[in-house]
């Protein structure tokens, strides 16, 4: 057996190469600048408890998501989830609205 720490998921990254950070500012899209006001609504009207709660819905999201999806898509992702598992929404409703959204836009 290994002292080495085992990574717990694929947000667990410490102490391996990442490469260079792009640290240059970038104009954020319509929708993230959307899906943070959401969240931060979510905070405020106490859905969402915590930034641990959501980080957990995050880092649950499975090694393939986590690694396609972007910043933004991963928090959509973890609020869709955690809005399901609250009974805020139900997975058809949301699925229907997403439909009818991507019907709309052509």
């Amino acid at each position: 057996m290994s002292d080495k720490p085992q990574p717990i998921g694929p947000h667990d990254v410490g102490g391996m190469p990442g490469g260079d950070i792009d640290r240059a500012s970038h104009d954020y899209t319509f929708w993230e600048r959307r899906m943070d006001a959401m969240v931060y609504l979510l905070f405020k009207k106490g859905m969402v408890r915590d930034w641990a709660e959501m980080r957990h819905q995050i880092e649950s999201l499975g090694p393939d998501a986590y690694e396609r999806l972007s910043y933004y898509e991963r928090w959509a992702a973890a609020t869709a989830a955690l809005m399901i598992r609250r009974g805020v929404v139900s997975r058809e409703e949301l699925d229907r609205r997403v439909a009818e959204l991507k019907e709309s836009a052509g």
